[in-house]
């Protein structure tokens, strides 16, 4: 008798059971194979970066047009303006109490600073506070990250110069945008994109009321900058100057504990 469709399925244990379980997954076709290996080795793209890919295809095209050669020319200089605005899967720290790093580069800066004037009018805490600067080169991938997982309260656009961002005093005079983030446990961090020398677009996804994750991508800096990390008093860094960072993945910090910080004191959230 010749079993019908809806035939009950076999007990687990039944022998003919165990012998499907064994019979290996269908082959997928190799150009199909093909095509996801180059998807998983090739990072998708930050979406600010599409006019500015769309913009320099077109020029190059229309060079290539008009010379009536340059088309390997036309390929790598769209190729390596992409590749600016990559933007690499991560695999973010779950461990609860630490900071991650908001950004790809170099660590050009560690100490004490004060919190961005327009987010302290805002309602962040004043105060000195620990400060880790990522200063961002244009070979870096230049899209950032959030450090915890928390709650955007207020973000903050200030214009201003674009001297060179590997300098302590771009911190002050650049353009840049302020991001303050209360994470989980009531903690204050702020997260500055900050404009460089070549740098003139700071793009920020995040808004007041979002509620974001360690790792995810809130925004980009084209071509050359600075990314400040302002962490809650207290916090031991475990990053030194000159020390390379992987946004998303390096550990920057681990935060104190809230319980600890007085009642009003920076970063209690109070």
């Amino acid at each position: 008798m010749v079993a019908s469709d809806r035939s009950p399925a076999p007990a687990p244990g039944d022998p003919s059971a165990t012998a499907r379980e064994r019979l290996p997954a269908p082959r997928r076709h190799p150009v199909l194979h093909a095509v996801d290996l180059v998807r998983e080795t090739l990072p998708p793209l930050h979406p600010g970066g599409r006019p500015v890919i769309g913009a320099v295809a077109a020029g190059a095209l229309a060079l290539r047009a008009a010379r009536g050669r340059g088309t390997v020319g036309a390929a790598l200089t769209t190729a390596a303006v992409a590749a600016f605005f990559r933007a690499p899967r991560r695999t973010t720290p779950r461990r609860a109490g630490i900071a991650v790093a908001p950004a790809d580069g170099t660590v050009s800066v560690v100490g004490d600073a004060e919190a961005p004037p327009e987010l302290v009018a805002k309602g962040f805490p004043s105060g000195p506070r620990p400060r880790v600067s990522t200063f961002l080169s244009v070979y870096d991938v230049h899209v950032q990250r959030v450090p915890t997982d928390g709650q955007v309260l207020a973000v903050e656009h200030r214009p201003g110069t674009y001297v060179s961002a590997d300098l302590p005093e771009a911190s002050e005079g650049n353009a840049r945008t302020s991001l303050w983030l209360r994470d989980t446990e009531g903690r204050d961090l702020a997260v500055v994109q900050i404009a460089g020398l070549l740098a003139r677009r700071i793009v920020c996804d995040a808004a007041a009321g979002d509620e974001v994750a360690a790792g995810e991508t809130y925004g980009l800096i084209r071509f050359g900058s600075r990314v400040d990390l302002l962490l809650p008093p207290g916090s031991a860094i475990g990053v030194e100057i000159g020390q390379r960072t992987v946004g998303a993945e390096t550990v920057l910090a681990t935060l104190p504990d809230a319980a600890t910080l007085p009642p009003g004191a920076p970063g209690d959230g109070g």
